[in-house]
């Protein structure tokens, strides 16, 4: 476990410290624009035998790294692991994404919530972590995730995925008392399961807020960045003799960059409805950012991409602190060929960016 990496620019850049280039992964790197995923998740049989087969999810991990120049691997998993353990029998359907058997509208619902247990009910989990750490054997960094209370709430009170997260937003204004239950339970197991991941293997972390931005102002402050704030203070940042640096990721939440920054996170993840510079000047030198290339662009041709990687580089400026990557994550129509492209275009023009 004690493992010296040979590549830790993903770490460093995160860190602030000094790189001779900028580091890339990408957002949902492993998954359905891989012929060879697509391969291994028709064998499985289903979305979530693939998700609990730790041999599964450590090959799938594995696979974008045998194509592409990445600098850090992520967990393959999903964020509604933790609501499943809890007991609210997730399930996958063809075309309209993730359903749960149970959902959560009541005090009373929350109370009877199952504790989350990486130990046991989340065991898969940790021994993906751990088996994948092992193979990587050092190469890059493995990046552990975990969705942010506010995130699975919605998909926990809505019963799925929403557009206007009606029911949920109900909650919040006509039964605050019960959505804060429900989100104060949430963070301690995300607390819990993350630094569990660390335990098992994991060197960085990356919380997913992918509904923050459907909140307003005020409703985003009271109910998803305090509990990101009490997760970021309950994690391990040092383990096993190695720091371990925090990313938040709240998709649509730029009106909110510097309260975010300043939760004591190590780097920002910025989608690509503001530029690089922008975020750069709001929040100064206190965390990374991590970002932000708009996904769409992958869907064009090479010399698009190119062109677009280098006006990235150059929004975000000279210095360390940027990790490369999409505005969210890679969409399954894309060519891997295009993969290739940004990741190599990456490599090739953010050299100068490091230099005196």
């Amino acid at each position: 476990m004690n493992t010296t990496l040979k590549n830790d620019t993903y770490i460093k850049a995160l860190l602030r410290q000094p790189i001779d280039r900028t580091p890339i992964w990408v957002m949902r790197q492993a998954g359905r624009y891989l012929p060879e995923y697509r391969q291994i998740r028709s064998e499985a049989g289903s979305f979530m035998n693939l998700c609990t087969n730790p041999e599964l999810a450590c090959e799938v991990t594995l696979q974008p790294l045998r194509r592409f120049s990445l600098d850090a691997a992520i967990l393959f998993s999903d964020i509604l692991t933790i609501p499943d353990a809890m007991g609210l029998g997730l399930h996958f359907v063809e075309g309209e994404g993730p359903k749960f058997q149970s959902v959560v509208r009541s005090a009373a619902d929350v109370e009877q919530l199952k504790h989350p247990d990486p130990s046991s009910s989340l065991a898969y989990v940790m021994d993906a972590v751990a088996l994948i750490r092992k193979q990587l054997n050092g190469d890059v960094p493995l990046i552990g995730f975990s969705g942010s209370p506010w995130t699975l709430a919605t998909y926990m009170v809505e019963g799925g995925s929403s557009k206007t997260f009606a029911k949920i937003k109900n909650m919040i204004y006509s039964e605050p008392q019960t959505a804060h239950l429900l989100l104060d339970k949430l963070a301690d197991a995300v607390i819990e399961y993350l630094n569990a991941q660390i335990e098992s293997g994991a060197q960085a972390v990356q919380i997913f807020d992918t509904w923050g931005g459907a909140l307003a102002p005020d409703m985003f402050r009271e109910f998803s960045l305090r509990y990101l704030e009490k997760i970021v203070a309950g994690l391990h940042r040092s383990y096993a003799g190695a720091t371990i640096p925090v990313v938040l990721f709240c998709k649509g939440c730029n009106a909110h960059l510097e309260a975010i920054a300043d939760t004591g996170c190590d780097g920002l993840g910025v989608d690509w409805t503001i530029t690089l510079a922008e975020a750069r000047t709001r929040v100064g030198d206190r965390v990374a950012l991590q970002g932000n290339l708009d996904p769409a662009i992958m869907l064009t041709n090479p010399a698009v991409i190119e062109q677009q990687v280098r006006v990235t580089l150059a929004s975000y400026g000279k210095g360390t602190g940027h990790v490369f990557n999409l505005g969210h994550g890679i969409t399954p129509e894309v060519d891997p060929a295009h993969m290739t492209v940004l990741a190599d275009s990456v490599r090739q023009y953010s050299a100068p960016w490091h230099t005196d």
